[in-house]
């Protein structure tokens, strides 16, 4: 009979630990850099800020493509807080699993619509 006890010891889902901890934070830094790049774009235009002023800021392809990766960072951020949530709080396997998939689902929908809203501006 073996005993998993000391350095040897046999963890099953702390490598998420790290590596999941990072990515909110890098994810959340990005996210504000670019609410303040946008702010600054659209509060520092002439004129009244209207519907024109927001499509104006998103009509460069620079921006389109930056405005995805945020997105992209967002959907990342909420699947990282989202399965912790469902590891933590559903004890039952195969709900925890139907949901993990509803919110995979959820969140690539999502994308795909932004992604349709952004190059439809």
């Amino acid at each position: 009979m073996s005993v998993n006890y000391g350095p040897k010891r046999i963890v099953v889902g702390a490598h998420y630990g790290i590596r999941d901890w990072l990515v909110q934070r890098a994810t959340a830094v990005l996210m504000a850099l670019f609410t303040i790049v946008l702010l600054a774009r659209v509060l520092l235009s002439s004129g009244p800020i209207g519907y024109d002023t927001w499509a104006g800021a998103f009509a460069p392809q620079w921006m389109k493509f930056l405005t995805f990766g945020v997105i992209i960072s967002l959907i990342w951020h909420a699947w990282v807080g989202v399965r912790d949530v469902w590891m933590d709080y559903v004890p039952a396997a195969g709900l925890r699993l139907v949901l993990s998939i509803f919110t995979i689902v959820w969140l690539v929908g999502c994308a795909g619509w932004a992604f349709q809203v952004l190059w439809r501006l």
